[in-house]
């Protein structure tokens, strides 16, 4: 699966389970990291991780598996790398604290919606 269509397959994942503030960043411009960030927010920090559960579940039945993830043992913030594309997710305090948000601001935003 591309990076790309992966972003958006993700995004659309996580917001059918009421993620919040779902933010797909193109960053492969100005970081070799990757080509995409995904930032998604969880109303706690059990939702974080049932967030990514379903995400992984769900991208791998597809025939994407992350190469890494990170921050299962966090209450704030969850990581899975797919490569071209890693995906942030974050309890609104980790976000808060962390604000990849902000730090990634010269990516640009992509409609992963439409």
């Amino acid at each position: 699966m591309e990076p790309y269509e992966l972003a958006k397959q993700a995004a659309k994942l996580l917001d059918s389970k009421k993620a919040e503030r779902i933010n797909v960043i193109k960053i492969d411009d100005i970081s070799s990291l990757a080509d995409y960030f995904l930032i998604a927010t969880g109303i706690s920090s059990t939702h974080v991780r049932a967030l990514a559960d379903e995400v992984e579940e769900q991208l791998k039945q597809k025939g994407a598996a992350p190469a890494r993830i990170e921050g299962y043992r966090s209450n704030s913030w969850i990581l899975l790398d797919y490569s071209g594309v890693v995906i942030h997710i974050f309890t609104q305090e980790g976000r808060d604290f962390y604000d990849l948000d902000r730090l990634w601001a010269d990516g640009e935003k992509v409609d992963w919606q439409g």
